[in-house]
C-alpha cells in the first residue's frame, strides 16, 4: 500500500468511529471540511445544511466526483479498536470507505490540478440512506452543465480487486409501502362479535405475491416483500387493528406504475370483501440508476488500466442508490468495487477490506482526466 492509501486508511477509521445518520452529518461535514482546506481544496458555497461540494481545476468543462456520507441507525456489534462511538449508529454500508476514496482523489487531483483541463465537484452527499441526498444536491444547480457524474459503491461479495458495472439499468426502483386494516375487535372465543382484520392481512400478503407472478411479465424483474407485520397483543383477542410495510424493486418505470395501481386494487378489494377498512400508504424513494453506455465502456477501460480485474454484470442489482438523483442533470455511471467482508452490507458486525482504498482514487482520477481529455 502506498503513504497515501495509509492516510485514508486513518481518515477512515475516524469516520467510522463518529458515525452520523441522515440530516445529522454535522460533525462528519466539519472533518472533511478540514482535511480539504489543509490541502488547500477550494469548497464551493452551496447552501447545503450537511455535506458539502468541493471544486478543483479550471476550465470549462465540469465533472463530478460523488460519495455519501451518512451512517445508518444499527448498533455496532465489530470488536474493531476503532468501533462507532456513537451508540445505534454506524457505517454498516461503508460510507467511511467511500469518503476515504473521495478524499484521495481530491489529494491526487490536486497534485495534478495546473494540468487539469477542466472542473472536477466532489460531492461529499448527505443522506443517501433516506433516498434524499442526491435530489438535494442536484435542485442546488450546482452541478448544472455538467458532462459527466461518477460514483461507486463497496461491494463485500466481491473480492478486493474486482470491479463490476454495466450498462442500462444498474440498480432498482426502491419504494415502501405501508397498508393500515382496520377492523372491528372481539373475544377470541366470539369472532362473529367483530370483524378480523387478520384476514384482511392474510388475504393482502396472499394477493400482493400475485403481482409479479401473475401481472408482470417473466422477462421483467421485480420484488413486492412484505417486511413488517404488526397486530394484536396477546393471544385471546382478535386486534381491532392490524399494520403491514414493505418494499417493491423494480426496473422498468412502466412495470413500477403497474406495481402500486395492482396494489391500491388490491386493497380496495378486500376491503369491499370483508368489509374493512384498508388503506395503502405507497411512497416512491429512489429511481434506478441507469449507467450512460459510453461512461459504461470509457469506465470498463479505466477500471482495466489501473489494474481491476473487471467484467460486466449479468443484470442490474435488487439494491437501491439514490445516485439516480443525479441523472436528471447529466449523464451518470456508477460501479460496484470489492470489498469482501465476510457479512453483508447493513450488518451490525460488517467489516470491509481497506485494501480497497489502494486503488479507487486512481480509478477515478484517470477517468476524470480520461474524460477531460475527450472534452
Amino acid at each position: 500500500m502506498t503513504n497515501l492509501t495509509d492516510q485514508l486508511i486513518e481518515w477512515r477509521r475516524t469516520f467510522h468511529e463518529n458515525p452520523e445518520v441522515s440530516l445529522e452529518e454535522y460533525e462528519t461535514t466539519k472533518r472533511i471540511r478540514k482535511i480539504l482546506e489543509d490541502y488547500h481544496i477550494k469548497i464551493i458555497d452551496v447552501p447545503l445544511e450537511t455535506g458539502l461540494i468541493a471544486e478543483i481545476g479550471q476550465g470549462d468543462t465540469l465533472l463530478a466526483v460523488r460519495t455519501d456520507i451518512d451512517a445508518l441507525p444499527i448498533k455496532e456489534q465489530t470488536e474493531l479498536a476503532f468501533k462507532s462511538k456513537n451508540n445505534g449508529a454506524m457505517h454498516a454500508c461503508g460510507h467511511d470507505i467511500h469518503m476515504a476514496a473521495v478524499l484521495g482523489t481530491a489529494v491526487l487531483l490536486k497534485k495534478e490540478e495546473q494540468q487539469l483541463n477542466g472542473r472536477v465537484r466532489l460531492i461529499f452527499q448527505a443522506a443517501e440512506e433516506i433516498g434524499y441526498g442526491a435530489a438535494k444536491v442536484a435542485e442546488s444547480r450546482v452541478l448544472d452543465g455538467a458532462k459527466a457524474i461518477i460514483g461507486f459503491h463497496n461491494d463485500p461479495s466481491l473480492k478486493v480487486g474486482e470491479w463490476r458495472a454495466k450498462s442500462g439499468y444498474m440498480t432498482s426502483n426502491v419504494d415502501r409501502f405501508e397498508i393500515e386494516i382496520e377492523g372491528v375487535g372481539a373475544h377470541a372465543a366470539m369472532p362473529q362479535d367483530g370483524n378480523d382484520p387478520n384476514i384482511g392481512v392474510a388475504q393482502v400478503i396472499s394477493s400482493l405475491q400475485t403481482i409479479v407472478s401473475r401481472n408482470i411479465a417473466p422477462y421483467e424483474e421485480a420484488v413486492v416483500s412484505i417486511g413488517r407485520i404488526e397486530s394484536g397483543h396477546t393471544w385471546n383477542v382478535i386486534p381491532q387493528s392490524a399494520r403491514l410495510e414493505g418494499t417493491v424493486r423494480s426496473l422498468d418505470a412502466n412495470v413500477r406504475d403497474t406495481i402500486e395501481h395492482r396494489m391500491y386494487e388490491i386493497c380496495d378489494g378486500i376491503a369491499k370483501q370483508y368489509g374493512l377498512e384498508v388503506k395503502l400508504n405507497y411512497q416512491r424513494i429512489t429511481q434506478s440508476v441507469y449507467n450512460d453506455a459510453h461512461l459504461q465502456q470509457i469506465a470498463y477501460e479505466i477500471a482495466q488500466s489501473v489494474g481491476y480485474d473487471v467484467d460486466v454484470l449479468p443484470r442490474a442489482l435488487t439494491i437501491g442508490e439514490d445516485f439516480s438523483g443525479y441523472q436528471g442533470v447529466a449523464p451518470v455511471h456508477f460501479a460496484m468495487i470489492g470489498s469482501e467482508s465476510g457479512y453483508a452490507l447493513h450488518h451490525p458486525q460488517y467489516n470491509p477490506n481497506e485494501a480497497i482504498l489502494d486503488k479507487v482514487p486512481d480509478y477515478f482520477v484517470s477517468f476524470v482526466k480520461r474524460l477531460l481529455q475527450d472534452a
